[in-house]
């Protein structure tokens, strides 16, 4: 199990780092490299005979390899896509949601027939798939090193391009990137939670597993019918998009310990997999409205980063009031009052968003007016050093 967190956490932690490399290098580099280390990781950990090395060769490695091919895929659409930028993200996220239902089966299969080392090893397959398809990544938009050094010469960019903090001077971004982890403390709690909690409640008697396929399937929907209606919706307004996704999978999660019947908690899922696909398929939508292509990559990466904290804090904290209740319910309860709260947060970024458009409007308005004084104040001095002139040659 800690291997396993060990890996999810490593995957976000390491996107604030990815960013950086993604606009030094470009999203081929940083996507094939990535997925050459994570098939290196994969590959090695089949060959692992105890717990300790997993720690390195799975939990690190492996995750590392992931986040450094991961981040790229959402980067390099918006190189390409614009009107459908939605549902172009909807189409290639909703390919998670159907290895989350496939892959499952895929695995109990392959482990009773195999055994857990060659199923590792079947599972490079896919990395390598990934490492070909990192290849017809071709980035539109220059890297910083492109900028930063002449043809020919290799040489890094000034510090401030390597470090794009210049993001978090986006007032409508700190709030998105305050909002999305704060409502993040209790988004995750029914994903790591809800299968004990179902065994708590009605035993062995009911397939949990349904729960999962449901969850899987309808995000999957989700994704592809939130992706196209993101396109529709003008601006940073796709905002609202998210904010509707954290207000029913909050809602969601408090009415968990109120279904007493297990149809209840597949209808419960049903609905939490079609909203969490909602707020995954737009996500770099609305950091491209936010701070442009051009910075995209580095904002998409302090995201995930802040979001690795309450993805890590949230679901332990309510192991421990399942452990002194005796009960799940207090911390299905507990667990939807952040998405509700970061979902009001979000809803004031397209309001500051619009202030900040109609600032930097207002400032090229403002340098035409002063450029048109300037010409004409030079009009007025070249009229009054012609006029003696031709004074003079009429009078000569």
């Amino acid at each position: 199990a800690w291997v396993n967190s060990l890996s999810m956490g490593m995957v976000f932690f390491c996107s604030p780092i990815v960013s950086i490399f993604t606009d030094l290098f470009g999203c081929r580099k940083v996507a094939v490299i990535g997925a050459a280390v994570g098939l290196v990781g994969l590959l090695s950990s089949s060959f692992v005979s105890t717990i300790e090395p997993l720690y390195f060769t799975y939990g690190i490695l492996f995750a590392c390899g992931c986040s450094f091919a991961y981040q790229p895929s959402l980067v390099i659409l918006g190189h390409y896509f614009k009107k459908r930028l939605g549902l172009v993200n909807g189409i290639v996220t909703a390919g998670s949601s159907l290895f989350t239902v496939s892959l499952p089966f895929l695995l109990r299969v392959l482990i009773d027939s195999v055994g857990l080392y060659n199923t590792l090893r079947v599972l490079c397959i896919l990395m390598f798939v990934l490492f070909l398809a990192g290849f017809t990544y071709k980035p539109l938009v220059p890297s910083a090193k492109d900028e930063g050094g002449k043809k020919g010469k290799f040489r890094f960019p000034p510090e401030k391009k390597i470090c794009n903090f210049s993001v978090f001077k986006v007032l409508s971004y700190q709030i998105w990137a305050f909002g999305i982890p704060a409502a993040l403390f209790g988004y995750f709690v029914p994903y790591v939670h809800l299968m004990k909690h179902v065994k708590d409640r009605f035993g062995d008697s009911v397939p949990e597993e349904v729960l999962l396929l449901c969850l899987g399937i309808t995000s999957g929907v989700g994704r592809l019918i939130f992706g196209r209606v993101a396109d529709y919706i003008p601006g940073a307004k796709k905002v609202y998009l998210q904010v509707a996704s954290f207000f029913f999978i909050g809602l969601m999660s408090m009415m968990i310990p109120l279904c007493h019947v297990f149809g209840g908690l597949i209808a419960v899922c049903l609905f939490m997999g079609l909203f969490d696909g909602c707020f995954i398929c737009i996500m770099a939508p609305i950091a491209f409205e936010l701070v442009g292509a051009q910075d995209v990559s580095q904002a998409i990466g302090f995201l995930l980063g802040l979001m690795s904290v309450p993805m890590t804090v949230g679901p332990p904290i309510a192991g421990l009031l399942r452990d002194h209740l005796g009960t799940y319910d207090v911390a299905f309860y507990l667990a939807g009052v952040p998405p509700l709260v970061g979902g009001a947060i979000l809803c004031f970024i397209p309001w500051v968003h619009e202030r900040q458009k109609l600032k930097e409007r207002a400032k090229p308005v403002d340098g035409e007016t002063t450029e048109k004084m300037l010409e004409n104040e030079s009009t007025l001095v070249s009229d009054a050093t012609e006029k003696p002139v031709t004074e003079m040659e009429s009078g000569f």
